[in-house]
């Protein structure tokens, strides 16, 4: 399956205005399984949280895929050093 990277720079906006952007990268790569867990809130909820399924849609896969987790960390960081 193709990751969603369409959203990425509107999260890191997001995370870097509310000023947990590298908190946020951290705990993409050191939470490990707890991610599937919040992956599986977020697949829960996505009734609850707005409108914009497809959004959620790929911030759930971005959590169950380890690989996309460390690709959008290393985004942030990225983005943070620019």
């Amino acid at each position: 399956m193709q990751a969603d990277r369409t959203y990425w720079p509107a999260w890191v906006r997001f995370l870097h205005r509310w000023g947990v952007s590298e908190p946020f990268a951290a705990l993409l790569e050191s939470t490990g399984s707890l991610k599937l867990l919040f992956a599986q809130v977020v697949y829960l909820g996505q009734p609850l949280f707005g409108s914009d399924v497809q959004k959620w849609q790929a911030l759930a896969n971005l959590l169950e895929n380890e690989a996309e987790s460390r690709s959008f960390a290393a985004f942030i960081r990225e983005e943070e050093a620019r």
